[in-house]
């Protein structure tokens, strides 16, 4: 199974839900009033401040929900409707590296990159993932086409495409069975892509990034977690160093994990 955190030089790093949104009226064709030969009818003007009302409401009802945004834009395109905050909508950040901004998947365009970074070695190791391109599509689009709960995002630094990353709703992931979860729990999984860009420190600039992004973009979240690979040194020590504590060993599918933990209370002195 594909394992849950970064590559070991790399710093480390779904059931649906049914979105109701049919707009009022639809399949009501027009009405004729009944007499409508009458040579009485009245002609009358509706005020302008209720024509831009009616206008408003019929508007509003023509945008698509949730689930029609997901057929719109397909399996393979961003997530519109999250339960996260609206991971699209973090924004880039300043960092000490440069601008770091996340930009959830498309499928179609960032597989066969995505592809490459899993059949590197080192990434293989951990995240098990390496072989035909469909094991990663079929990895990736598995979060895309569920309910919002895991968002995969291409991490751009300067405007480059240069890691991966899973953020996910820790409380409502199998992972919660392993752990003393709390609600809105926050997780993380990361890879650095680019051999060129490991045993660098950028893993451990841009996991302070997106965890404090996290803990700004989403007020009822008062954790940050990450379960990388024990056996994983450079992530452990990644995560330490961008102001997360270790908690605990748990073991996961496939793994024995060490439990890293960013309190939102501990943000300032971490």
């Amino acid at each position: 199974m594909p394992s849950t955190d970064a590559s070991a030089k790399a710093t480390t790093a779904p059931a649906p839900t049914v979105h109701a949104g049919a707009a009022a009226g639809a399949g009501l064709g027009p009405v004729e009033a009944p007499g409508t030969d009458c040579e009485d009818t009245l002609d009358l003007r509706l005020p302008d401040e209720f024509l831009a009302l009616i206008a408003e409401e019929a508007a509003a009802d023509a945008e698509p929900s949730g689930a029609e945004n997901r057929a719109q834009f397909g399996a393979g395109g961003p997530h519109r409707d999250d339960l996260l905050d609206g991971v699209a909508d973090w924004g880039p950040v300043n960092t000490p590296v440069g601008v770091f901004h996340l930009v959830p998947v498309h499928a179609e365009r960032d597989l066969p990159l995505l592809g490459r970074w899993m059949n590197d070695p080192t990434v293989a190791e951990f995240w098990e993932l390496a072989g035909p391109q469909n094991r990663t599509e079929d990895h990736v689009r598995s979060q895309l086409s569920g309910d919002g709960r895991s968002v995969p995002c291409l991490g751009m630094l300067d405007g480059t495409a240069m890691s991966y990353w899973e953020i996910y709703r820790a409380d409502l992931d199998p992972v919660a069975r392993h752990y003393p979860a709390r609600p809105h729990d926050t997780g993380i999984h990361l890879l650095i892509g680019a051999a060129a860009d490991r045993g660098r420190g950028l893993g451990s600039v841009l996991l302070r990034a997106v965890a404090d992004l996290a803990l700004d973009k989403r007020p009822a979240c008062a954790r940050v977690i990450a379960e990388p690979d024990l056996r994983n040194i450079s992530s452990v020590s990644a995560f330490l160093s961008a102001g997360f504590h270790f908690s605990a060993e748990i073991n996961l599918p496939g793994k024995r994990a060490a439990l890293m933990v960013r309190d939102r209370s501990l943000r300032d002195v971490l």
